[in-house]
């Protein structure tokens, strides 16, 4: 195998694995973060921030692999995806399947260097991940069981770092939980009419014409289970203003999904990039000043 053909290969795997595009690190990464400083009271120790980082983009590549595999007789009839390496048959089913087994055996071995609690959670957590793409074949929810997936860092981050995991990381997994159907829902928004013709199912097309109006309810649970997590964790004023950040981000997506239109759609999907770091501003400064 010559050298450009390496780097063909290697090339396609990348794409594969959506590393050109991060949006999907930073929102699995940010929740994380958040359970990792409430856990840790501030101070997490540095080798469970550094696997939990590197298991977050290892995972997030896993699943980007296998969702593609799933859904290789979907996205050669959906715009949006029809190019992805599968669907554009540069990369052949098998192959995904290998480079899943990889990632997610190098995300194992790094899970290894922590207590045996949280190594018996990782298994929860891998299938999840790697069964949540075949969901929307079968469920109107499938956003709800991704957000149960994303949030599963939540858990393990308490485990790993106090060997339990309390009433306020539940919480939290909660509010992850459903900023991930809020924040998937809208991405959803984006292929409905794909999804529609080629019989995919999504919180998108379920929640139809009163999708601005539940999301904006889901989110204002979110922020009440957060203003909750902060109260059982004694955050101080500093998260609060974070809280208040969100909010206004919050109110931003909604305005952008007013009109249904596609590219505004994938801005407020993006945004929430923001509404996690916001949160996780205010968890860090309320510890560091408080």
């Amino acid at each position: 195998m010559n050298t450009a053909l390496i780097q063909d290969r290697l090339r396609q795997y990348w794409l594969l694995a959506r590393f050109d595009k991060p949006i999907g690190i930073y929102i699995l990464l940010w929740p994380t973060l958040w359970a990792l400083w409430i856990a840790g009271q501030g101070r997490p120790d540095p080798l469970a921030v550094a696997v939990f980082c590197a298991g977050v983009v290892l995972m997030r590549a896993a699943g980007c692999v296998i969702n593609d595999y799933a859904d290789k007789d979907f996205d050669p009839h959906v715009a949006r995806t029809q190019h992805r390496p599968i669907a554009a048959g540069l990369v052949k089913p098998k192959e995904a399947l290998a480079l899943f087994a990889g990632l997610c055996l190098s995300a194992f071995g790094l899970v290894l260097l922590l207590n045996a609690y949280t190594i018996g959670l990782s298994f929860i957590a891998a299938f999840l991940a790697a069964s949540y793409p075949f969901m929307k074949r079968y469920t109107q929810w499938p956003q709800a069981y991704l957000g149960m997936a994303f949030g599963f860092a939540v858990p393990m981050a308490f485990a790993a770092l106090t060997e339990r995991i309390p009433v306020v990381a539940w919480i939290l997994y909660l509010a992850v939980m459903l900023w991930a159907l809020v924040y998937d829902t809208m991405y959803a928004m984006v292929d409905i009419e794909d999804d529609r013709k080629i019989g995919v199912k999504s919180t998108a097309i379920l929640f139809g014409d009163r999708v601005r109006e539940i999301t904006a309810a889901l989110q204002i649970v979110i922020l009440g289970l957060l203003i909750i997590v902060g109260r059982l964790s004694g955050l101080a004023w500093p998260y609060y203003l974070g809280l208040i950040a969100a909010a206004g981000l919050s109110l931003y997506q909604q305005q952008l999904i007013r009109h249904y239109h596609k590219p505004d759609c994938f801005k407020a999907f993006l945004n929430n990039h923001w509404f996690g770091l916001a949160v996780f501003i205010g968890i860090a400064a309320a510890y560091a000043l408080g």
